[in-house]
């Protein structure tokens, strides 16, 4: 089955309006974003591959070896991140790209992994913990040549080449306005934060982000306690029940990492599913069929195709020492009635 532009405009993070004017060469699309609908175009074999070729596919030499270390675990987005990651490197014969993953949030474990990869790789896509331990080995592979980018959860003070993600203290900033508008202006409740770990900088953003805007525009709302789930479901289902039970008038969970299945869990078995105001993030087959049902009110995104794609080609260019004008993916809002294809 051909592809179509719809098909293209997700792919490429963009609108089909966008495709559309790229696609007839009309104006009032920047260059970067023009090469990027291209790109995907001829990956998905709308155009011809040879019918405007990108600075990618002029550059000629050897292949370019490069690794990602993402965190094991049953997180959805990040294993929708590690599919796209490889589904697009198949697509790419300059690339030899391989993924590791990481069991636990175990800083010196992910060292480790990142001091093996010396002389081994000239290119290292990592989602990182932010530990002393995590930033000496950043520094030490950068310091031996190797292009280090940071994906999804940033660390400072690092010689890293780019990260690549959504602003995650905007993002909860936008979780905490959105609460504000469901809770109704006024209107006192008690509040739950869960996370992933605080040791992923964007995981901390979020809840900052988050108290800020709860402080500044909803004194009313009291953020009655904050549990880190370490991304599995399980643990969150055991928190979020042991919590429901201790607040039975609590009035609304924001989930700032994975895990919602198993808070949605506990909110059905004890009919709180529709009447608590329930906000997570990453569009996943579990977070659809929560946002249909009405157990989540709403998602914040971001999109693992762009990340992977802006990954890929931001650690190519880096290795060949070739400028790139980094396309970040962006913030989006979800709710049940603008689901998008995943």
């Amino acid at each position: 089955m051909r592809s179509t532009l719809t098909d293209i405009a997700r792919e490429a993070g963009v609108s089909a309006a966008t495709v559309d004017r790229v696609l007839n060469n009309r104006a009032g699309v920047r260059a970067r974003t023009r090469e990027v609908v291209l790109e995907t175009a001829q990956r998905l074999g709308y155009i011809a591959e040879n019918s405007n070729p990108s600075s990618l596919n002029a550059v000629t030499g050897e292949v370019i070896r490069l690794d990602f270390a993402l965190p094991a675990g049953t997180n959805s987005f990040i294993k929708m991140l590690h599919r796209q990651i490889e589904a697009q490197a198949q697509a790419r014969p300059d690339l030899d790209v391989r993924v590791a993953t990481i069991e636990g949030f175990n800083p010196d474990r992910l060292a480790r992994l990142l001091q093996e990869l010396h002389g081994q790789t000239q290119g290292v896509g990592v989602i990182a913990l932010d530990h002393p331990t995590v930033r000496e080995a950043i520094r030490s592979l950068s310091a031996s040549g190797v292009k280090v980018v940071t994906i999804a959860s940033d660390i400072l003070h690092v010689p890293r080449v780019a990260y690549i993600g959504i602003d995650n203290r905007a993002a909860g900033r936008l979780a905490g306005y959105l609460l504000n508008r469901f809770m109704g202006a006024g209107r006192p409740g008690k509040v739950a934060l869960f996370a992933g770990s605080l040791s992923y900088r964007g995981h901390e953003e979020r809840e900052m982000g988050f108290r800020h805007i709860l402080t500044e525009e909803s004194p009313n709302l009291q953020i009655v306690e904050m549990r880190e789930m370490l991304d599995d479901r399980e643990k969150a289902y055991s928190e979020a029940s042991a919590l429901l039970d201790r607040h039975p008038d609590l009035a609304a969970i924001y989930n700032v990492g994975a895990g919602n299945t198993g808070i949605a869990r506990a909110l059905k078995e004890r009919g709180r599913a529709l009447s608590t105001v329930f906000l997570g993030h990453e569009v996943t087959e579990g977070t659809k069929e929560l946002l249909l049902d009405g157990t989540l009110d709403a998602v914040i995104d971001q999109n693992p195709r762009v990340e992977a794609r802006e990954a890929l080609n931001t650690l190519s260019h880096a290795v060949r020492g070739l400028p790139y004008e980094l396309h970040q993916p962006r913030l989006q809002v979800i709710f049940r009635e603008s689901i998008p294809e995943i």
